[in-house]
């Protein structure tokens, strides 16, 4: 009998991790970081509740460390399978697992100086670039719609997703005593709204469906009141004299915004001539879509032609901020810039440096377009916090204006989930939300109930078979 074990995503919106077990082995989806407070992240060095060299493959529904930020942890001990991903999903692993080993490194390095002046035992970091470096010798690329017997018996295949450049929908095919049982894992749904990548493929036939449910409550504003409130934002910071700073993904959000920034300014609506993209990864990984248009819808035949040229002939006054020194300079600049930076949820990066220099500032704007985590600095900005905030070391009273532009976020909302999900036919596969807050997932269950399709939503370490 073929089982499911949730390991991580569930209860949470990060994490994810499920082992699939077969005739034929064990399969891994995901293998995550956890991302948020101190207590939520502590998960991240607890051991794994399985053996890493037990597991046969693991199948990565998409790059985001949250999926895949724990895979170098599970080669450091012992696994030594295959990792089944997209094409466009090959080379962003590489990226955002060197980018999360370096961050870890620095950051174990920070925390054993405070234990030594401490008296306190030192730590190792979660893993090391030669542990990624192994990890990545593992990867095997396959192209979306492309069934591959990875075990004896088992069928997997990718389908475009639409969440940022090489996500996918999993599909595992299980042939097991003369009967087929199909998993699908809807891995990060995109907003069909989103201005780059196709919308998620539509499937129908599933025994058993995992469902994200990150913004299973709510749906997203309407684009192009989210669009004009962009726009009015930006104008307000300019009449100001304020800066504009956007903490973003570096792989995803920042596309997107930079995309967006362009219209504006084709339609005489971006009045900063600025822009400052303060990320070494991001500008690694708006490189890696600049070489994969082929996977972007044609929805604007403007930026179709364009687009193969780079991100700054899009959007000319796109200004690279590669170093840490190019980075400090953008410090000293008061206002009339727009800057991108990471991370997304504000919970490290370079991010925390231009809000530690802006937020006290009455004329400056932060602008949110992303889901912030429980315990993280950006969630204690969209939930109002405004005296006492410690910012690297400082303590900072909020005075910037402080926004949050739903529209733009790469995950469907309730209304898409919902729609994507109804298109399975009769009988309804067995559902099962995942990647949710619980007041989320808790909408998005009764939601399904109105329409007589029982949900479940697991709990940590929950079995149940397929």
């Amino acid at each position: 009998m073929t089982s499911l074990t949730f390991l991580g995503g569930t209860g949470q919106v990060t994490g994810s991790c499920y082992l699939v077990e077969t005739h034929a082995g064990r399969i891994l989806l995901d293998c995550g970081l956890f991302q948020g407070g101190k207590k939520i992240e502590a998960q991240n060095t607890e051991a794994f509740k399985f053996s890493p060299a037990v597991i046969d493959a693991v199948v990565l529904s998409h790059a985001h460390l949250d999926h895949s930020g724990r895979l170098p942890k599970l080669a450091r001990e012992g696994f030594t399978g295959n990792v089944y991903l997209t094409e466009a999903s090959y080379p962003l692993l590489d990226l955002m697992l060197k980018d999360s080993a370096h961050l870890l490194l620095k950051d174990t390095e920070w925390e054993n100086k405070r234990r030594e002046r401490a008296g306190k035992k030192t730590l190792d970091p979660l893993y090391t670039l030669e542990d990624v470096e192994q990890l990545l010798t593992l990867r095997t690329a396959l192209p979306y719609q492309t069934p591959t017997e990875i075990l004896p018996g088992v069928t997997l295949s990718f389908h475009e997703a639409g969440h940022i450049l090489g996500s996918s929908i999993v599909r595992l095919q299980i042939r097991e005593a003369g009967i087929t049982k199909t998993l699908v894992f809807s891995g990060d749904l995109g907003n069909s709204t989103a201005p780059l990548l196709r919308d998620p493929e539509i499937l129908t036939e599933a025994d058993t469906l995992l469902l994200e449910s990150t913004y299973g409550n709510r749906d997203h504003k309407p684009l192009l009141h989210t669009l004009d409130e962009f726009r009015d934002i930006l104008k307000a910071a300019a009449h100001s004299g304020g800066n504009v700073i956007i903490p973003a993904f570096s792989v995803g959000r920042t596309q997107d915004l930079i995309y967006w920034l362009g219209k504006l300014q084709r339609r005489g609506d971006l009045p900063q001539h600025q822009i400052y993209l303060d990320s070494p990864m991001a500008i690694s990984a708006s490189k890696i879509y600049a070489a994969n248009t082929h996977l972007f819808n044609l929805d604007d035949p403007e930026f179709s032609a364009i687009a193969p040229q780079g991100w700054q002939a899009w959007l000319p006054g796109l200004i690279y901020s590669e170093t840490a020194e190019q980075s400090m300079e953008i410090n000293r600049i008061v206002g009339g810039i727009i800057v991108i930076a990471g991370s997304g949820m504000c919970n490290g990066g370079r991010i925390r440096h231009h809000l530690k220099y802006n937020l006290w500032r009455h004329n400056a704007h932060i602008i949110i377009a992303g889901y912030q985590a429980e315990g993280t600095l950006g969630r204690t900005l969209v939930d109002g916090q405004k005296s006492h905030l410690k910012i690297l070391g400082a303590e900072i009273n909020i005075a910037a204006a402080i926004h949050t532009l739903g529209a733009l976020s790469a995950h469907a909302d309730q209304s898409q989930l919902l729609a994507w999900a109804g298109h399975f036919s009769d009988p309804k596969p067995n559902l099962y939300l995942v990647h949710g807050e619980q007041n989320a997932a808790l909408s998005l269950q009764t939601c399904f109930q109105r329409q007589h399709w029982p949900a479940h939503i697991p709990t940590p370490g929950e079995k149940i078979n397929i």
